[in-house]
């Protein structure tokens, strides 16, 4: 039989969509250093200066973000480091606990996984966000760096890939060594956990291509928190905080919206592109901000307590 899928990311945006919690508490910046990291549009490795950000999510774990120099500020570094680090915190906790670092960069290259990081480039990272599948891809990438190392060469995993009617993508058949096992755990994820979220159709299919793969997963033991299961695994995060800014473009005015509970003082700010704070206000609640004056172009937001940032992204302006 074929392959059912080219890739298992692009199956269905809503196995973690946009709206889930995330287990992200905040980025704080701590400076600048010389860092190796992979970039795709080599492809190769590269030493950059780059901003250096740790992200702590509520569970206890934590990342290092470092992000390119080529984003010019500190405040543009820092809203990628946000999205991303917000965006990862919405997987499994069992495949966090392996990413030890984010290699963030600009531009439309693969992301990839391995080596404890994941590179991100944001220009392919903008194509995920904007398809809803941003969290699906860092699953396949969070298992790469969390699970591949103990469980791509295990005897049992491979006997059950052996035993199964076919891989459920091309992308895994290609690469059976190194992909099938971050091809097929979002798989996992949607049959086990999330079976409403994916079409009857696609729940069969998976269930009757890899019925081995997904039973040696089953005996794989992995904390899935923040994710809940339609059977009840973990909990919700409680208190989280969401702010987003509206409109995109905008022309007079934007509206930064604030759901949920924040301690303490607030601050919103934002950046243009050169890394210039151009305005800044106090927000507990939904609160519009004048534009006038500012210059058409892309600028970076920032929302931030005294427990770092909690909330980044970019708005255009018209």
């Amino acid at each position: 039989m074929a392959q059912p899928f080219s890739g298992t990311i692009f199956v269905d945006q809503d196995i973690i969509s946009t709206t889930d919690p995330s287990a992200f508490v905040s980025s704080t910046y701590t400076g600048q250093g010389v860092e190796t990291m992979y970039d795709y549009r080599v492809p190769g490795w590269v030493n950059v200066n780059a901003y250096h950000f740790t992200v702590l999510w509520d569970d206890g774990l934590s990342t290092v973000a470092m992000v390119n120099p080529e984003f010019a500020s500190e405040a543009a570094a820092g809203a990628e480091a946000v999205i991303y680090g917000t965006a990862l915190g919405k997987i499994p906790a069992c495949l966090r606990e392996g990413v030890d670092a984010l290699w963030i960069h600009a531009g439309i290259a693969s992301f990839g996984g391995g080596n404890n990081a994941i590179v991100i480039h944001t220009g392919r990272g903008q194509e995920y966000i904007d398809d809803g599948i941003l969290e699906e891809a860092f699953v396949h990438e969070g298992t790469h760096c969390s699970l591949s190392p103990t469980y791509d060469a295990d005897a049992d995993w491979l006997a059950a890939q052996a035993a199964d009617p076919d891989f459920i993508s091309t992308y895994a058949e290609s690469n059976p060594l190194t992909e099938d096992l971050s091809e097929t755990y979002l798989m996992w994820l949607a049959v086990r956990h999330r079976p409403s979220r994916i079409s009857v159709g696609n729940y069969n299919t998976i269930l009757s291509t890899i019925p081995n793969r997904l039973t040696f997963l089953d005996a794989v033991a992995c904390d899935l928190y923040p994710v809940t299961s339609e059977v009840g695994i973990a909990p919700v995060p409680a208190a989280a905080t969401f702010v987003t800014v509206h409109p995109s473009p905008a022309h007079d005015l934007i509206t930064v919206q604030v759901e949920g509970a924040v301690a303490g003082d607030a601050r919103f700010q934002l950046y243009g592109a050169d890394g210039r704070l151009v305005r800044s206000m106090d927000v507990l609640h939904t609160t519009s901000m004048d534009l006038a004056g500012l210059v058409p172009g892309v600028y970076h937001w920032t929302y931030s307590t005294e427990l770092g940032t909690l909330a980044a992204g970019r708005v255009v302006v018209e």
